[in-house]
């Protein structure tokens, strides 16, 4: 199983990115998706998830701004990001639950935000 996260950047304080993230290598259903992210020198936070009935949850830090979403038919989950923030910069990973394997990470995409 992979998870290959793509979209992240440079971009100014106030702006936007999309990230993404697919899922290859599995016949096993996926279940929560989700991304996490960690800054230098800090812990690896989780920032929103979203279950295969598209329930989601989101840190208080990025309520109101961020987004997930997923397709299934391409196994795929998405986070918009807008607003962004300087304190928002960190390397982002993709995580998915998949019945019957176990978790599995991305390999991570970098996202800095100037101010």
């Amino acid at each position: 199983v992979q998870l290959q996260a793509s979209g992240g950047g440079l971009v100014q304080a106030g702006g936007s990115l999309r990230l993404s993230c697919a899922v290859s290598g599995s016949t096993f259903s996926i279940n929560v998706m989700g991304w996490y992210r960690q800054a230098p020198g800090k812990q690896r936070d989780m920032v929103a998830r979203i279950s295969g009935s598209a329930v989601t949850n989101y840190a208080d830090f990025v309520k109101g701004r961020f987004t997930i979403s997923r397709d299934n038919a391409k196994n795929t989950v998405y986070l918009q990001m807008n607003s962004l923030k300087p304190e928002d910069t960190a390397v982002y990973y993709c995580n998915a639950l998949i019945f019957g394997k176990g978790t599995y990470w991305g390999q991570g995409t970098e996202v800095t935000v100037s101010s």
